[in-house]
């Protein structure tokens, strides 16, 4: 049985297609439209005294097979918020671990059962700091909550992607490096992955993925049902050479990492629009066909700017280009000259003979959830045994960037409350095939 962060398999055969609760499989709960996580405690107080909470689990999310109650969710570096000097980031726990929540399902709710720390290959807590130079930096200077400079981690990780795989140990990506790590099922590192060679099992992601946009690296990563091939999503249009060279760029990244022999393959994923956030997740239902959680940065239900974008589409990468570069040049593949990421468009691919990924909507989460979707990160996303869609939200620890070098609560416009992670379990009107 493979178990993975975009889907449920059982016996090796997807278990999707029906849209009705009644058909869920034996012995599961009857979901509810969203599960809210049960009272989370603080884990900090900014000096200002915003509570920050012990939440932030919902940057990805990852389904037991073996128990349809139990939901496993990733968080991310830590809250933090801009400093006033340029590039500059106020950690508001500089200690954070980045962390796995054993969530189950009770009562309409989401109680944490067990926190996984994670650890580097000595067992040593990570933290979320920022990597060093020519080891993922970000070029961000990491400041403590009273505006005291922070070193760098070259274990540092910025978690976003989550895989729990068939033997109980999982796979996690990051906006760092970027990085894939594999951990044991006590959060210890087995190996860790990056462009740089630097890992602790040497083995290499391309070279290109180094110039991903600061803080847009690996956003989802997923896994195919024989269990062996991760695929990432990068989230942004790759830095590829320059910000400025791929203005208005919708190109994506999809990278195919086999587990036994490291080769590598990538793939086009167009954005539907260049303004958007990006993709946030993917998830398999096939070995070439995946879910992708796509959206912009702003809040479902806001009287002022409401969210316009956050969608789910399915694609397929049979038939589109593979795009690696043999060379494994630090630019990638070049096509008359131009970066992949400065072909910007379909036109611009079409004009190079560059195939993306065809891709078709499944689910709109601003007018299939209903009343209304008050989140401003769609973050997890996960196909059920009853072929229902599980979403979760990154709540940012329930704090913001209150654009004065510190904190202030996230309040949701449409709730007036403060934002907490949940799962939303959405039936399909189409099934997926």
């Amino acid at each position: 049985m493979v178990r993975a962060v975009g889907s449920v398999i059982m016996g090796g055969a997807l278990l999707a297609g029906c849209a009705k609760n009644d058909a869920a499989t034996p012995g599961a709960p009857a979901y509810p439209a969203y599960a809210e996580a049960a009272a989370p405690r603080v884990l900090a107080t900014a000096p200002n005294g915003t509570v920050l909470y012990n939440g932030g689990f919902g940057s990805a999310l990852a389904p037991d097979p073996n128990d349809p109650a139990v939901f496993y969710l990733l968080t991310d570096r830590g809250p933090n918020a801009a400093g006033v000097a340029a590039n500059s980031i106020i950690f508001g726990k500089a200690d954070f671990t980045p962390q796995i929540g054993k969530f189950r399902l009770k009562d309409n709710q989401l109680v944490l059962e067990q926190t996984i720390l994670l650890k580097n290959a000595a067992g040593q807590l990570l933290t979320g700091l920022p990597n060093p130079a020519g080891q993922g930096s970000t070029g961000e200077t990491a400041l403590d909550a009273s505006g005291q400079p922070l070193p760098t981690s070259p274990d540092g990780l910025d978690s976003e992607g989550l895989v729990l795989a068939a033997d109980g140990t999982f796979w996690v990506s990051d906006e760092y490096g970027p990085h894939l790590v594999h951990f044991d099922a006590a959060g210890k590192t087995i190996e860790r992955i990056n462009p740089f060679g630097t890992g602790t099992g040497g083995r290499r992601l391309p070279l290109v993925l180094a110039r991903r946009r600061p803080n847009r690296g690996m956003e989802g990563l997923t896994l195919t049902p024989d269990g062996k091939t991760l695929v990432g999503l990068m989230q942004s249009p790759l830095h590829n050479p320059s910000s400025a060279a791929v203005s208005g760029s919708t190109v994506l990244r999809v990278v195919t990492f086999d587990i036994a022999t490291a080769a590598t393959r990538q793939y086009v994923y167009l954005m539907e629009n260049a303004g958007l956030t990006g993709c946030s997740e993917i998830a398999a239902i096939t070995g070439t066909t995946f879910l992708a959680l796509e959206r912009d940065g702003l809040y479902g239900g806001s009287p002022t700017a409401p969210a316009a974008f956050k969608r789910v589409y399915k694609f397929d990468l049979a038939g589109a280009t593979e795009v690696s570069d043999g060379a494994d040049g630090a630019a990638g593949k070049l096509y008359g000259g131009l970066t992949l990421e400065q072909l910007k468009t379909p036109a611009g691919l079409a004009a190079a003979g560059v195939v993306p990924v065809t891709k078709t909507l499944v689910l709109d989460l601003l007018t299939d959830i209903s009343p209304v979707y008050p989140h401003d990160k769609a973050e997890g996303l996960a196909l059920l045994a009853n072929g229902q869609l599980a979403i979760s939200n990154d709540d940012d620890f329930g704090v913001i960037d209150n654009g004065q070098n510190g904190f202030a609560p996230k309040i949701l416009p449409a709730t007036g409350k403060v934002d907490v992670n949940r799962i939303y379990f959405v039936p399909l009107k189409t099934p997926l095939k």
